[in-house]
This record gives C-alpha cells, structure tokens and sequence, in this order.
C-alpha cells in the first residue's frame, strides 16, 4: 500500500472546467437530480464527459474498457480496465484511452458521484458513518483500488437498479466495503482543488488543448516557448500557468506522460528499449534512462522483468 500524502500549498490561478449541473443532461448518461443523494452515471469514449475537469462531488470511477492515462490531481498514471479510483470535491481529473477500437468503446465508465455535505451533517449523529469519513479524506488525493474491480461492478449494477433507502443503503455497503479495503494507493501528492476564475472557459480550453497535444503526439517535440508564443504569452508567465493549472511543471509533465507510455510499450511489446526511448520522444537513451529512474525508481529494464513477472507478458 502506497500512501503519498505530502502537502503543499493549494494552486490558486483557474484549475480546469468546473462542471455544472446545467450542463448534466441524461443524454449523457445522468440521471436526474431528484433520484437523491447517490447518482450513477455510465458512459463510452469519446465522450462530451471525457474532459480535464472537476465538480463539487465526490466522483468513483470505474474503468470497464480499453487502456490509457488518467490524470488524478497532480497524477500521471496508465489505465486498465478494472481502473477503479475514487476522487474527492474538486480533484481535477480525466481518463484518456489510447486503444479506442474502430466506433469507440460505448460502455467505458461506470460512475458514482454523491456530495460532502449531507453524509458529513449525518455522520455528526451517526457514529456508524465515521469509518466513511476517514475513506473520504483520503479521497481528496485520490485513491486507487486495487483487486475489488469485479465487486465495484456488482456494486455499481446494484445501486444503479435501486431507488430510496435501498439504494442509499446499498451505496453506504459499497462504501464500508472501501473503507476496510487495504490493497490502495494516494495518487496526487496534492490536494489540488479547481478554482473558478474571471477568464471563463479560455484557460480551460488551452490547457486541454496543450494535455491532449501532449498526449497524442509523445514523439514530437514540443517546446514550452513555442507553445508560449501560441498562447500569447511570456515564458515565464506560461510556466506559472501550466504548474498552477496541472501540479507539474510543463517538463516534469511531459516527462511522466512519456515515461508512463514507455511502461505501457515495454509490458505490452517486445521492442528493446533503446526503440521505445525513441517511440515515446526521448531523443537519447540515457537521458531517458535517468527520467525512467526518476520517475519509476527503477530502470526500463527492471521495470520490464518485474512486470513480466507480476502480470505476464500480452500476446
């Protein structure tokens, strides 16, 4: 079990997209506010939904299809299916699948959002419910389990059936099931929390432009002062920006997306590593060497021998 919990000061300048309930609508998988306090949600990929943001709620995520990166705060990670992460108030966070087959993948995620306040104002008089509180602090760094995604799905699917007390007591199961489970890790070191800002959707919209050029392009080299320039605006002021907005500074970012890709050519293929330095934009081995150790605590190469044998190699 990994738990990262240093702390740092709370980023201040507009974090990403706060999403409204005005723009909620079941078309895109919501049910309706009056279902309570527990609402559910299923969606495919792409989707409106699949955007660097955060909201008010809590949001549990499972992931059901495909692979890819998630972004959890300041957290840079790859994805699977069975990805189950629960995120607190304002952690900013989105899932990109990078193997999306031909028509995409319609049954991706399987979501629980729910708010802070009434379970608090409950557990004020409920004694029961102070196991959950200390599950929901921990969410404000973001946890991923480990080993429970097929009783998250059972879970899900009986929730997602419920209504009234059944389904608020089928929730608070599902929850008592993650306070007790021991097979997790914190994800962002920090408590980063979105924040509104005068600039409506502009900010917004350029970082999700620059996290998505990054991540779709790890071959090409992207330089800050180039993006900078696009952006109208100075080096520096740029700099500030992207580390306020994301928790990373723009080179440790690109630098752990690349990384993370790198983990995922050498679980998934036979290419040597020297080949897969250079698929995912390094432009010298031991460069990337030094960044995998950084990052990883370990060289390409152990990487590879411990994942091959902990999981087996794909076909």
């Amino acid at each position: 079990m990994t738990t990262s919990t240093s702390k740092r000061s709370t980023p201040r300048q507009r974090q990403p997209e706060l999403e409204r309930d005005i723009a909620r609508s079941p078309s895109l998988g919501y049910e309706a506010p009056e279902t309570g306090l527990v609402r559910c949600l299923a969606h495919g990929f792409p989707s409106p939904l699949v955007r660097w943001h955060f909201h008010e709620e809590y949001e549990l995520h499972l992931i059901t299809e495909t692979s890819g990166k998630a972004f959890v705060g300041d957290w840079i990670g790859p994805f699977q299916p069975g990805h189950l992460v629960l995120c607190g108030p304002r952690l900013p966070h989105n899932w990109i699948s990078l193997d999306v087959p031909e028509g995409g993948a319609a049954g991706r995620d399987r979501v629980i959002q729910f708010r802070h306040e009434p379970i608090e104002r409950a557990a004020a008089g409920i004694p029961e419910l102070q196991e959950v509180m200390q599950l929901f602090e921990r969410a404000r760094h973001g946890i991923e389990f480990f080993g429970i995604s097929q009783q998250a799905q059972a879970h899900w699917d009986s929730i997602k059936a419920s209504r009234g007390v059944r389904r608020l007591g089928r929730f608070f199961e599902f929850m008592a099931d993650l306070a007790q489970w021991t097979d997790y890790r914190l994800l962002s070191s920090v408590q980063m929390q979105g924040t509104q800002g005068a600039e409506g959707d502009t900010q917004v919209d350029q970082i999700n432009g620059i996290v998505n050029r990054i991540t779709a392009n790890m071959a090409e080299s992207i330089s800050m002062s180039d993006l900078a320039a696009e952006l109208g605006m100075s080096d520096s002021r740029f700099s500030r920006f992207f580390q306020r907005s994301t928790g990373n500074s723009f080179t440790d970012f690109v630098n752990r997306v690349r990384i993370n890709s790198a983990c995922h050519l050498l679980m998934q293929t036979d290419h040597n590593v020297t080949d897969i330095c250079y698929q995912v934009g390094f432009n010298n081995v031991a460069n990337f060497n030094r960044r995998f150790l950084e990052i990883k605590g370990m060289t390409p190469s152990e990487f590879r021998r411990q994942a091959d044998g902990r999981f087996g190699r794909s076909p």
